[in-house]
């Protein structure tokens, strides 16, 4: 901020001759034929200020999904993560992983999951 104030001084200091001459610049017409492509750190550059600002790629990407989840079990992770200090979907995300590095292909699911619902589910 400080250097835009400093640049913005310095054409408030100018005589209005001064003025004139530093901006004739931009009294031209843009002409296509003036440009060229840009260099690769140009390039780059470029790309960087227009990506739009989000969150941080991991691994292959996050995908927004709906969960539902009971009450009661929510309040608790909710309470865990906070004590963890960690987001409700970072402490999911290390439950999912659990359970899957958990499973071995030869052990029934039922033995780390508990037993299926009544509608052939997972609960």
């Amino acid at each position: 901020m400080k250097r835009m104030k400093s640049l913005v001084a310095k054409y408030e200091r100018m005589k209005p001759e001064e003025l004139r001459k530093a901006t004739e610049a931009f009294d031209e017409e843009m002409v296509v034929d003036k440009s060229r492509p840009l260099s690769a750190a140009e390039r780059k550059a470029w790309e960087t200020a227009r990506r739009k600002p989000g969150r941080p790629r991991r691994g292959a990407g996050a995908k927004v999904i709906s969960v539902s989840v009971e009450r009661g079990l929510l309040a608790r992770s909710d309470a865990l993560a906070k004590e963890l200090g960690v987001s409700r979907a970072s402490l999911i995300e290390r439950g999912l992983r659990a359970v899957l590095e958990a499973g071995d292909p030869g052990v029934p699911a039922e033995s780390f999951l508990g037993a299926p619902a009544s509608r052939g589910r997972w609960s």
